[in-house]
């Protein structure tokens, strides 16, 4: 025999346990037996291992890799500033690595802040007297003690209960609070069984003492928590893709360094020279500022996120929301407002809104009685928070009693002399209160269970007979409301004038209306789930609750359209198969109710495997191996159970829908600005290459050292990258279809804008360049300068110059690859007018000061060779602005012929 289904004494019993509690002793024992009261939390990556992921990454390792030629080399040939190049390279790696790492702490120690799951400290009989003890030292067999506004701290057996009501939505999903008493039960599956208290769950009525029979891992809570742990890390897209950028990047210079190797050696170049110069294609086609600047964008991006109310614990998770293609979202709390509110009252045999009563006194007067019982039948508790009286509880009844006090005058309280409170069994609440008139019974409950006691109607200011045919017109209007997902109680009242003696039964009562309550959609819902349909971002609803209130909510709120949409609820869900709930999925409009947490998990995988990029939202424990699984989880920070905020890899912390849309276009242009700083970064690339292949190739001496384009690369471009990566979101963002998984951030497109048309031009311009001060200054083809030669130093500055100019012109030509300079403006991103300005500083430190002469072996070019490199810098923006107009001409041309 299972615990649920024992007697109290024999629920006693079977844990060695007595109703004054456990001893002392016996306790002790029992703890170093069981352990503490705690979920095992789950074994996070050591902290060295947490840098080290950080800072050996495929990219990083490329990093590490020309760093130590670089020493190397300069070991093997002194002197020739390949030692600077390194600790530049190394110095690269750690600010990156390090700035990313530091930024995720800082995001767990935010969260570390928001964990307020279970109480701190429970009363608990120990030795026959109440204690207060920390919840970590409870053991099976304590008795604890708890009241109203309570979590529960372990999986407990009601031995005495108040009317009690719990919410187990952080374990059920179902936000409909639950009567629970200490009476035997028959049901099979006990975690759901009248007389159990499952841990995380809240008390939110009446007081009990409970039996603990499970701590810990043992409880409903540690098991989903575990199974949360075994679940998966789901690696995000723009992981997956940075990784194949990488891997693209990286062996297209490894390529071209080896190439350029083979080719040097043909023409009998000294090795050690030539691996110099190797290592110098490497730098220049490997684009060192990506990593810090990507990291910086993502920063940035989730920075203006938290200002909006959303928490974000990986980075790369901003873009992941960005290309979800399927968001499955809880409802209570999260599309709703986790309050509840009298939408509906059938007054008499009429039904009228809410919002009509207001201004009919008249009405209000002729159903007294109703509103009379609403504000007597409770269980609240009314105490000062923050110096005002606020009413505690249930938040049912807290909708009940404000909207009796927002319709009636107020009045002196009636003195309550009886009480039959709420049970699982009787379904209904009858209070006795003594008023100068007399005694009168108010009773609220289930319709199914106040009406079959009720003999007489009130209606139009009087009672009269209660007959059939009004009895099928009650019925009637109950399932009209409940069809529109309301919760509906029914009111009835019996008066005597003598007030004493015997209590009032309740029988023959007057019954004087019903109340349709519901947990009203966030005004902003609506818009937000318009956006994302038009976004094609598909919306599910997948929750705990009724399908009548699902359906109800779903279509009040926009997310199902369709006149017949399909309803799934848990036990339908659990007899299709793979394959039939795939299929399921294809259904234009789809709710799931009634779910428990393995299923919502099963179907995150279903729509994985369809394929989509989901994300989930969720706030319960129940919720948490959903989360987990999907590609992004989204866990609710005022109402989120901890292990939901563990598992998720954003948090939202005003619980609202709409800040997901926020996030979502934040996201979106996320994956445009990285193509858009991709774009400038490979364009100075190509620049900083030509000049080694025309080494190779032509003889030529190299026209910018390795330190002078990690100059460019970590000094001059990093402020106007990262002004790319962090424009804002447009409007339009939200008016296309999700990223296919098949667009890349380098494709063919972007590879040869970059490459073979604006990294050309900027090539030919610095090749150029560095010919005329070679020339005007006497060089003669087929000269090979001396490194420090002053002629040498000039032409190898005016280089930099021009790929630093034309750089500045190009962060501008970058901000779209469609829209013309004079639609984008130069204004409108502080960053990138901060990065020009700071672009503009560095170049005049480096080119024409003697510290960065010494440092980067520079000297300040003739002033004449300023009209080629601005000359260079108009015909760059006119071919570009040319190419742009061919494209939206054949853009219009495709539409006009579509």
């Amino acid at each position: 025999m299972k615990i649920h289904q024992m007697t109290v004494a024999e629920a006693l019993a079977s844990l060695h346990s007595r109703a004054a509690g456990l001893g002392s002793v016996e306790a002790a024992h029992r703890l170093a037996e069981y352990g503490p009261n705690a979920v095992q939390a789950a074994r996070r990556e050591s902290f060295a291992r947490r840098l080290a992921r950080e800072y050996f990454g495929f990219f990083s390792l490329i990093l590490w890799m020309a760093s130590a030629l670089a020493f190397i080399a300069e070991w093997r040939e002194p002197g020739q500033g390949m030692a600077k190049i390194g600790f530049t390279i190394v110095a690269v790696i750690l600010v990156s690595g390090a700035f990313s790492f530091w930024q995720e702490h800082r995001i767990e120690q935010s969260l570390a802040a928001l964990r307020k799951l279970l109480p701190q400290q429970i009363p608990v009989q120990r030795d026959g007297a109440a204690v207060a003890l920390p919840i970590e030292q409870l053991v099976p067999g304590d008795i604890v003690l708890i009241e109203a506004g309570q979590s529960v701290p372990a999986d407990c057996r009601l031995i005495e209960s108040h009317g009690v009501r719990v919410n187990t939505a952080t374990i059920t999903g179902e936000s409909e609070p639950k009567a629970r008493d200490a009476m035997e039960s028959r049901e099979d599956l006990w975690n759901n069984s009248r007389n159990i208290l499952l841990a995380g769950t809240s008390v939110v009525s009446g007081r009990a003492r409970a039996l603990v029979f499970a701590t810990g891992a043992h409880t409903e809570f540690g098991k989903i928590a575990q199974l949360t742990q075994t679940a998966g890390d789901t690696v995000s897209p723009l992981r997956l893709e940075l990784a194949h950028l990488s891997r693209r990047i990286a062996w297209i210079a490894l390529a071209i360094g080896g190439g350029f190797m083979v080719v040097a050696s043909l023409l009998g170049i000294p090795f050690w020279q030539d691996l110099i110069f190797s290592i110098g294609i490497i730098v220049a086609m490997v684009p060192e500022g990506l990593l810090p600047t990507l990291t910086l964008a993502l920063v940035l991006a989730s920075q203006r996120l938290a200002r909006r109310q959303v928490l974000i614990r990986h980075l790369p998770a901003v873009e992941t929301l960005g290309s979800a293609t399927v968001i499955c979202t809880d409802k209570t709390g999260t599309l709703t407002q986790n309050r509840m509110q009298v939408r509906t009252l059938l007054l008499g045999l009429e039904l009228h809104p809410m919002t009509a009563l207001a201004d009919d006194p008249v009405l209000v007067e002729r159903n007294r009685f109703l509103f009379a019982a609403a504000a007597a039948c409770h269980s609240l508790v009314e105490s000062l928070v923050q110096g005002r009286p606020t009413l505690q509880g249930d938040s049912m009844e807290i909708a009940l009693v404000e909207m009796a006090r927002s319709l009636v005058m107020a009045q002196a309280p009636a003195r309550r002399v009886g009480e039959w409170p709420f049970d699982s069994d009787r379904m209904r609440q009858s209070v006795q209160v003594e008023t100068s008139a007399g005694c009168t019974l108010f009773c609220k409950g289930a319709p199914e269970t106040v009406l079959p006691l009720c003999a007489q109607i009130f209606a139009g200011g009087q009672a009269r007979p209660l007959d059939a045919a009004a009895r099928a017109e009650i019925l009637a209007a109950q399932e009209r409301m409940a069809v529109q997902g309301l919760r509906v109680l029914a009111f009835a009242f019996r008066v005597t004038e003598v007030c004493g003696g015997a209590p009032l039964p309740e029988q023959e009562l007057v019954f004087c209306g019903l109340v349709g309550l519901e947990d009203p959609p966030r005004p902003e819902v609506p818009e937000a789930v318009r956006q994302c349909r038009e976004a094609g971002i598909r919306v599910i609803m997948v929750t705990g609750d009724h399908p009548h209130t699902a359906v109800a909510l779903a279509r009040e709120i926009g997310l199902v359209q369709s006149p017949d949409p399909l309803v799934l609820t848990g036990a339908e869900l659990q007899r299709l198969s793979a394959t039939q709930l795939q299929l399921a999925l294809d259904a234009p409009d789809i709710v799931f109710a009634r779910l428990a947490a393995d299923q919502k998990m099963r179907i995150v995988n279903a729509l994985r495997d369809k394929p989509h990029i989901v994300a989930v939202t969720g706030d319960g424990v129940n919720d948490a191996p959903a989360l987990k699984a999907a590609h992004i989880g989204i866990a609710m920070g005022r109402s989120g159970t901890d292990v939901a905020k563990q598992a998720a890899d954003m948090i939202l912390l005003d619980d609202n829908f709409a800040s997901i849309v926020n996030a979502v276009a934040e996201g979106r242009a996320l994956f445009g600005n990285i193509r858009r700083f991709l774009t400038y970064v490979l364009v100075h690339n190509v620049a900083e290459l030509v000049p080694y292949l025309a080494f190779a190739l032509f003889g030529l001496p190299v026209a910018l050292t390795p330190i002078q384009a990690l100059s460019i690369d970590m000094g001059t471009d990093t402020l106007t990258a990262l002004g790319l990566g962090a424009e804002s979101p447009g409007p339009e963002g939200m008016r296309q279809p999700p990223r296919s998984r098949r667009k890349r951030l380098l494709d063919l497109g972007l590879a040869l804008r970059a490459y073979l048309f604006l990294g050309l031009i900027e090539a030919a311009a610095a090749l150029t360049v560095f010919l005329a001060v070679m020339r005007a200054g006497g060089w003669t083809w087929g000269q090979m300068p001396a490194p420090d030669a002053p002629l040498y130093l000039q032409a190898t500055t005016a280089t930099l110059c021009t790929i630093i100019v034309l750089q500045i012109v190009n962060v501008f030509l970058c901000r779209s690859s469609v829209r013309s300079l004079f639609s984008t403006g130069l204004s409108g991103n502080r960053l990138i007018i901060g990065g020009v300005l700071l672009e503009v500083a560095l170049l005049l430190l480096i080119a024409y000061t003697p510290w960065g002469n010494g440092l980067f072996g520079t000297a300040a070019p003739p002033s004449w060779i300023w009209l080629y490199i601005f000359s260079f810098a108009f015909l760059m923006s006119g071919l570009e602005e040319l190419r742009k107009a061919c494209v939206r001409c054949r853009w219009s041309r495709c539409r006009q012929a579509g």
